[in-house]
């Protein structure tokens, strides 16, 4: 795993982790914690690409 990316979720995951008694029950945090990965995940390539980190991403077809 890259610098960027391991930055980039360890902050994530550390604010969730700060949240997580707020949130309430244990299925509630864990679908919090589940949309947030899913927007983690689809926020960080742009995130790389606005950074200078990576090249643009294009979704390649089989």
């Amino acid at each position: 795993m890259d610098p960027i990316s391991l930055g980039f979720y360890a902050t994530v995951c550390g604010v969730l982790g700060l949240a997580g008694p707020k949130l309430g029950t244990a299925p509630i945090r864990l679908g919090v914690g589940a949309a947030v990965g899913i927007v983690a995940v689809s926020v960080l390539p742009h995130l790389k690409v606005l950074l200078g980190a990576a090249e643009s991403y294009v979704a390649v077809s089989p």
